[in-house]
């Protein structure tokens, strides 16, 4: 079974930075796209960011210049850099990753989610 463990998240002023880990657990041979979502009290989950295996970023209009996300295939884990936060950023932000192959395929693994909050 795959598990998406995700770390880093916390309470941050405005205009600070955080840095989020997810580290794909398990016996894991390859993983398609790696990427970030996040859901704000009382709104639908949305699409942060995402990195396709071996291809370019796809941001946000509302992260572009100021979140970076990057990939360690060899450690099956993704990162998101978050700088110049604001006060919309708080969210409950999700690990996601697609066709992930392990002794069985796996079509998408969420994570348990982890908080974000930017306070003015």
């Amino acid at each position: 079974q795959v598990h998406l463990v995700e770390s880093g998240g916390g309470l941050v002023q405005a205009g600070g930075s955080l840095r989020l880990s997810c580290a794909a657990s398990g016996t894991i041979f390859s993983i398609t796209t790696m990427g970030w979502y996040r859901q704000a009290e009382g709104k639908q989950r949305e699409l942060v960011a995402r990195l396709i295996s071996g291809g370019s970023p796809l941001y946000a209009d509302s992260v572009k210049g100021r979140f970076t996300i990057s990939r360690d295939n060899a450690k099956n884990t993704v990162y998101l850099q978050m700088n110049s936060l604001k006060p919309e950023d708080t969210a409950v932000y999700y690990c996601n990753a697609k066709e992930v192959v392990t002794t069985k395929w796996y079509p998408e693994v969420w994570g348990q989610g982890t908080l974000v909050t930017v306070s003015s």
